[in-house]
């Protein structure tokens, strides 16, 4: 970060990295406790006092109630609204209810992607700058510059566009952006501060000092391998808690609040291809010492208060996690009674509130309503027509042309891309159903149609694969499906998602012939696989069209990760499909649309 003056805030935060002088912080300001133990407390100093913690997670770059793949106000059938800027009112509610130095605000992660806003921020118009002319400030970092956060976690998405975009984002925030496990890889040590001390003011009588740890999510090595490999590891979550809660205890905290961009249930996305838990909180919770509560994130899911007790101490930790996007906004409430010169918490609370019901926020709407134009105005650039109406309504159960768009264009790209000797295998393509609301519509077909379909900023590989493991690959991904016996009618709304096994997880295939037949037990459903009409031999060697964050094991997806190599790419997989329609100026599914996979009952066609 640039250099600031050493004002109070820049001093405290400064010791908590360091170590340093955190006791001789008290003395900078007034009603200190050196004051206190100096004689001059007044005669009636609190013996109680109460502050709360605010939480959000998973912004992913929403500032504004908007959807720019719809380009209309953003709308679910559960009512939610989305953004920041609704979120600051609730906020601003909070300080005027609760006074302004009884309240800290807290973040737990994936602040910049998301959205086309992010997109346009890190790619378009980059705050890194091109041409060595100097970039925008990010929208998300002076939304929260605003709202006047205290710190943040960091979260797998931050690190999607590449360290160099992530520092530059850092150095424009007005707050610590904390991640106790993301370290070095050569020097083991933080590359991020790791946590922050705040004090809560008590006029006459000691400061509160909160300590508050960040904890980002170790799967950052698996996804985003391409950008952080040889730079940054990250070790699981409960191993640098062990090592930081009881430092920041040893500096005096009277509360240790935790920012981890986690889950709570203990469940890991990646088989064992790393050694930690991807979704750890209860993990923390449970086996280090020491932590008052948890700020949540990671799942995009509502917990408004969930306890789970230390194992050691027996003491309950708290944990809240407020959803995503600006859903819900977490509340911690603690109280705190004086014990022998000590803060010692007496009582703890967490809900969610819903900001749906309030005004966005008019302050953050006049910084940032340009910026929001501007990105309007990109997502609805013409780049081509499509020939009909292509819809991803049936994409989980069926085999629909705008899924065979995405394998059109990522097996002509890797195909462009291949050696000679690997130019002759065949040549396959994985790809999942993102979004089951996306629409490239007949007519004109813009770029926010596009980024509908394909929402998330992956790469493209090419890997290499045995016919044994892609049956297997395929396999694994067919656990998606709920076990429906051959007789029993198929309801749609309750065939997929088994296993909590999500419609970004499940990939389909493009260039083998397969179907997926749901009356079978998981693991033995993929049947007749065939290549050009011919059943795939064990060992016929296919060069796999995937994307970055499947080919660097996430999901779970067996041998994907060890493949060989054929081919790579830093260029997004969207942009890609952007490229495409502009090149052929016209989006005509007669040129790649084929039925090659469908779902039986027993050898019986569902659909």
């Amino acid at each position: 970060m640039p250099a600031q003056p050493l004002n109070r805030r820049t001093f405290l935060q400064k010791s908590a990295v360091t170590g340093a002088a955190v006791a001789a912080a008290g003395a900078v300001g007034t009603g200190t406790a050196e004051a206190a133990e100096a004689g001059h407390r007044p005669e009636k100093a609190p013996r109680t006092w109460s502050f709360s913690i605010l939480g959000t997670t998973d912004l992913h770059s929403h500032v504004f109630d908007w959807d720019y793949y719809k380009d209309a106000a953003y709308s679910d059938k559960a009512g939610n609204s989305v953004g920041v800027a609704r979120v600051a009112t609730l906020i601003k509610q909070q300080r005027e209810a609760k006074g302004e130095d009884h309240v800290l605000l807290v973040d737990a992660g994936d602040i910049i992607q998301g959205t086309s806003l992010a997109y346009y921020f890190a790619r378009v118009d980059p705050i890194t700058g091109t041409d060595g002319k100097r970039g925008p400030r990010h929208p998300m970092a002076v939304a929260m510059n605003h709202m006047r956060y205290d710190a943040a976690a960091l979260g797998n998405h931050e690190f999607n566009y590449g360290i160099e975009v992530l520092r530059k984002f850092e150095s424009q925030c007005h707050f610590p952006l904390l991640g106790a496990n993301a370290l070095d890889a050569k020097t083991l040590r933080p590359a991020f501060q790791p946590y922050t001390v705040k004090r809560i003011c008590v006029p006459g009588a000691p400061d509160i000092k909160v300590g508050i740890l960040g904890l980002t999510n170790p799967g950052i090595a698996l996804w985003d391998k391409d950008n952080v490999s040889g730079k940054m590891v990250f070790p699981g979550l409960v191993e640098q808690a062990k090592k930081y809660v009881p430092r920041m205890r040893a500096l005096g905290c009277d509360v240790v609040f935790l920012t981890d961009h986690s889950g709570l249930d203990g469940s890991s996305s990646w088989g064992d291809s790393l050694p930690y838990v991807e979704n750890a909180s209860n993990l923390v919770a449970e086996q280090v010492p020491g932590i008052d509560a948890i700020l949540v994130g990671h799942t995009h899911v509502e917990v408004p208060s969930y306890t789970v007790k230390n194992a050691e101490t027996g003491e309950e930790v708290l944990l809240s996690e407020p959803y995503c996007w600006g859903y819900r906004l977490s509340v911690f409430d603690f109280e705190l009674e004086l014990h022998h010169g000590q803060w010692k918490v007496t009582s703890k609370t967490a809900q969610t509130l819903n900001p749906k019901d309030v005004d966005e926020d008019p302050e953050i709407k006049k910084l940032l309503e340009a910026d929001h134009e501007l990105v309007v105005k990109y997502v609805n650039t013409a780049v081509g027509t499509c020939t009909q109406d292509l819809s991803a309504a049936e994409s989980c159960w069926k085999d629909v042309p705008i899924m065979d768009f995405i394998h059109k264009v990522q097996m002509e790209t890797v195909k462009a891309g291949l050696s000679a000797s690997d130019a002759a295998l065949p040549l396959i393509s994985v790809a999942a159903p993102f979004s089951r609301t996306a629409d490239i519509p007949q007519g004109n077909v813009t770029i926010k149609d596009i980024a509908g379909l394909y929402i998330y900023d992956n790469t493209l590989y090419g890997k290499k694969l045995t016919g044994a493991q892609l049956k297997d690959y395929l396999e694994y991904g067919a656990k998606y499906y709920h076990q429906v016996p051959a007789g029993t009618k198929v309801d749609t709304a309750t065939l997929t998602n088994a296993n909590n096994f999500w419609d970004y997880m499940y990939d389909t295939a493009a260039g083998v012939g397969y179907e997926i037949d749901i009356a079978q037990a998981e693991g033995s459903r993929i049947k007749n696989l065939t290549y050009n009409g011919a059943p795939v031999a064990d060992d016929q060697v296919f060069v796999v069209a995937v994307n970055n964050y499947r080919a660097n094991g996430g999901s779970g997806y067996p041998h994907i990760a060890s493949a060989p190599n054929a081919y790579s790419s830093t260029n997004e997989i969207r942009q890609l499909m952007i490229d495409y329609v502009t090149a052929k100026k016209t989006l005509d599914p007669a040129d790649f649309a084929a039925t090659n996979w469908k779902l039986t009952q027993a050898g019986t066609p569902v659909f």
